[in-house]
């Protein structure tokens, strides 16, 4: 559906473009924005790589293990179907500790993994409790350095690129408690059903 809406936006302003007499204009805007996505894609790969080997260094020095012992027990209250030691408990808390990172794009095949453990512990052809309750979890994003949107903003020379920092803490703090409160209190409605 977004595909075509988005077709159709594109069509609708070409037409529009050609009835005006502006198709030169389109056609600058368009190259130059080709050129400046590359531009800034070239820029958020250098950032990538940089925070995954931030990662692999906290890997190494034990600070993962360490996360992954703190967040264990919150897991398992997060997700009480989940038994103790299956591997959709591991894929899950890296994925949380990638999301933390900002490494929105580290955390996506360890968050595939989890949906498919999730899933083979459930009989049911939707989702389970636990897989809704990690897509909450995973949607509402716990970020304690935004890697990516810093990227952008060093992209486009921003004088504090890392000032969002703080903001984007409290951000996604209150977005996680938002959205397992909402997704406790759904479940609970709707298990009363």
């Amino acid at each position: 559906m977004v595909n075509i809406i988005w077709a159709f936006m594109a069509i609708v302003g070409i037409i529009y473009a050609m009835i005006n007499g502006t198709m030169e204009d389109v056609n600058e805007a368009l190259f130059s924005s080709a050129n400046e996505a590359v531009t800034l894609s070239i820029g958020l790969i250098s950032i990538l790589v940089f925070w995954l080997g931030i990662m692999n260094v906290a890997e190494k020095a034990g600070i993962l293990r360490l996360l992954t012992t703190i967040f264990r027990p919150i897991v398992y209250k997060l997700f009480p179907e989940i038994p103790k030691g299956h591997p959709a408990i591991g894929y899950i808390i890296s994925n949380i500790t990638a999301n933390m990172f900002g490494l929105g794009n580290a955390a996506t095949p360890t968050g595939l993994k989890a949906m498919e453990e999730m899933k083979k512990l459930s009989d049911s052809p939707s989702a389970s409790r636990s897989m809704i309750t990690f897509l909450a979890l995973n949607t509402s994003g716990l970020t304690l350095i935004p890697t990516t949107v810093i990227a952008i903003r060093m992209q486009y020379h921003s004088l504090a690129p890392t000032e969002i920092v703080g903001t984007t803490i409290i951000a996604s703090v209150i977005s996680v408690i938002s959205a397992i409160l909402l997704d406790r209190l759904f479940y609970h409605m709707n298990k009363n059903k």
